[in-house]
């Protein structure tokens, strides 16, 4: 679960820029060990950027087809550098590759928007300088920022890149945009369709037989598809917010449907009916008009048939953990090409952020990792500035330099690890978890903490178990409407709301089972997978549990750091993939999450539960304290499925029973302020 740098490489970071690497080459600039921003290689990747670049112009085709092995068309968009009047670039560039469903028109239009010679300029400034930082509007400008902070250049069409001497090549996936045939979310032929454009792209006359894959979100996780495959002109990948077990993050977190996947398939099933402008003139002409119309008719609304059936009877097999997603999710162990992955700690991919680096089989430097504190929206926002990691399109850049051209540009020695710690500041290192921290546990008592007379509870986090039996009720309500949780599931939508929503959760704690710690006496990091084991029973046949942990300041605010989410019937353990401590102790808890793996829960008796947490990173500062949150519901993140509410009677009552000989407990991985 811990990679170390290799010796060379940490030593490699402090030489004098006068001195060359083991392999002769020149390196100019030094990364001090633990900069986020770079160092003086990261301010030469920006000016790179920022600067002259190799060709003045490009050419956009926005009409290229490329047919598959089943005779299938998909639509891509071709952006090749030019001279300054307009003429093509014939020299062979590497090409990097962007495959999504959000539809190419969506994609021109955000790009002619961007690059629109006053409105563009304009945007870039105000996302630059406009910060409410303090006031009721610091979510919304969190959200604008993204802009400045380059994640669109990754997700779109990224000219600079192209104008400093690259091809890219935009391409819709099969049943979206202008793409022919059916939607299949990331399956099986639609990763080899991904293989197959490598291939043909590398066939091209202006493709120098060097690829690399990039993408945010959808086409950050088939990037990771493709790289699993091990196609031989794939050298690297630059791959933003994706995801390797779409399950467990996202579709049914702790066995409940997240809101976020309804309204998400809604929104691509009602962009691939948009025609592209780009294409419809010549569509018309060859008959491909007729046949994209067909294409949608087949599957008028992909797969939102089936997840409404799963949730109204429980009887489709893809509303559990199911070979379909097995199909789905990236083999990150079996990818080589140096990878690059972006994560933030609320992210809808969550665990995805730190569990795509840990999985991948390669030296650290070969691999990379940032994680903000932030959500799926607003990733970038804030990079580049003066304590922040580079801004996307610059780390990009740089990234492909380095192994799509072999530019010696330092990039391998940045970070690997580069966290913005919640509750302090960016930080790069050698692992994750930290160092300075070890296996901690936590019990849940009745007595009063003083500090939470708001929630239903107000309870402590001890050292010890509890002394006595007691029986704590909670029951569902719907605060969850305005919580980060609601950030989370609207992928940081609800960021523009207002505090309640991002950063204090006493509002949805009214309705909590509260413990928390004494105040830290010193800077306490926190690091890694936690776990929380509860002893819980309910007056019904099934009972949902949602948690959060949360840093309590001086004066009360409470901010989630983490959460998760169990309902009764899930709470089987696959031992042999769970993670435990070297103490013995539980840290991560993977469920089966299956149909044939849920328990019956027996009415008004005590089970013994075990909450996966989202990893995460954090420090509580001297005089705050750790809180763990427990809650019966919290709609919408976690939804229960119509059989499960049934059985759940509606306002149910839930009990959270304090035993010290079944105690329930928090196991952490943090530093001495805590133990």
């Amino acid at each position: 679960m811990t990679y170390q740098l290799d010796p060379t490489q940490s030593r490699a970071r402090v030489v004098p820029s006068t001195r060359t690497r083991t392999t002769g080459a020149p390196h100019f600039g030094t990364l001090p060990l633990g900069d986020p921003t770079g160092g003086a290689d990261g301010i030469r990747w920006r000016e790179q950027v920022d600067g002259k670049q190799l060709y003045p112009r490009v050419v956009i085709d926005r009409n290229v087809s490329i047919t598959m092995s089943d005779g299938v068309v998909l639509r891509a968009t071709v952006i090749r550098p030019a001279n300054r009047f307009g003429q093509t670039i014939l020299t062979p560039y590497p090409a990097v590759i962007n495959i999504n469903p959000y539809n190419r028109a969506a994609i021109d239009f955000i790009d002619q928007t961007l690059h629109a010679p006053v409105l563009g300029k304009a945007l870039h400034t105000a996302s630059r300088s406009l910060d409410a930082t303090g006031t009721a509007l610091e979510g919304l400008t969190t959200l604008t920022q993204t802009l400045s902070g380059g994640v669109f250049d990754v997700f779109g069409i990224n000219r600079n890149l192209v104008r400093s001497g690259y091809v890219q090549v935009v391409v819709d996936v099969r049943g979206t945009g202008a793409s022919l045939g059916k939607w299949q979310i990331l399956g099986p032929r639609e990763q080899q369709d991904s293989v197959e454009v490598i291939d043909w792209v590398t066939e091209q006359e202006w493709c120098d037989g060097t690829v690399g894959m990039a993408g945010w979100s959808y086409s950050a996780i088939n990037s990771l598809q493709a790289a699993d495959k091990r196609p031989a002109a794939l050298k690297a990948v630059f791959a933003v917010e994706g995801c390797d077990d779409l399950v467990r993050d996202i579709y049914i977190t702790g066995g409940m449907p997240s809101a976020f996947i309804p309204v998400w398939l809604s929104a691509v099933n009602m962009l691939k009916w948009v025609p592209n402008p780009a294409n419809v003139i010549r569509d018309l002409v060859r008959g491909d008009a007729v046949r994209w119309a067909i294409d949608r008719v087949k599957s008028p609304a992909t797969e939102i048939p089936s997840l409404l059936w799963g949730f109204l009877t429980a009887r489709d097999p893809r509303i559990f953990d199911d070979p379909y997603f097995d199909d789905r999710d990236p083999v990150v162990d079996r990818i080589e090409a140096p990878t690059f992955t972006v994560g933030a700690w609320h992210d809808l991919f969550g665990r995805s952020a730190t569990g795509v680096y840990e999985r991948l089989q390669m030296e650290p430097g070969r691999k990379q990792m940032i994680v903000g504190d932030g959500y799926h929206l607003d990733v970038g926002s804030g990079y580049g500035g003066q304590f922040a990691p580079p801004r996307l399109d610059v780390l990009e850049r740089a990234w492909f330099d380095r192994w799509l051209k072999g530019h010696r540009n330092g990039i391998e020695y940045y970070g690997p690890v580069t966290m913005l710690q919640q509750g302090g500041a960016w930080t790069a290192g050698q692992s994750f978890p930290r160092a300075g921290v070890a296996p901690t546990r936590l019990y849940l008592t009745a007595e009063s903490s003083s500090t939470a007379d708001h929630c239903v509870h107000d309870g402590s986090l001890s050292s010890t178990p509890a002394q006595g039996v007691s029986s704590l009720h909670v029951r569902p309500d719907s605060r969850g409407l305005r919580s980060r949780d609601m950030t989370q599931v609207t992928a940081g939508a609800t960021l523009a709301l207002g505090a309640d929503f991002a950063r204090d959760a006493r509002y949805q704690e009214r309705g909590a089972l509260s413990f928390t710690t004494e105040p830290v006496g010193e800077a306490t990091p926190i690091s890694g997978a936690m776990n929380l084991r509860l002893n819980v029973a309910t007056t019904a046949h099934e009972a949902v549990w949602a948690v959060t942990v949360n840093d309590v300041a001086p004066d009360g605010t409470s901010v989630v750091l983490t959460n998760g989410a169990l309902s009764a019937s899930n709470r089987a353990l696959d031992q042999s993939k769970s993670t435990y401590a070297e103490d013995g102790s539980l840290l991560s808890a993977h469920h089966y999450l299956s149909r044939k793996r849920k328990l019956p829960v027996p009415a008004d008796e005590a089970l013994r539960i075990d909450v996966d947490l989202v990893p995460t990173d954090a420090v509580l500062q001297p005089g705050h304290r750790l809180r763990v949150d427990v809650y019966a519901a919290s709609l919408p993140r976690y939804l229960t499925l119509v059989p499960d509410l049934i059985k759940a009677r509606g306002r149910r009552h839930q009990r959270l029973v304090l035993d010290p000989d079944h105690p329930s407990h928090l196991t952490l991985l943090a530093g001495d302020g805590l133990r």
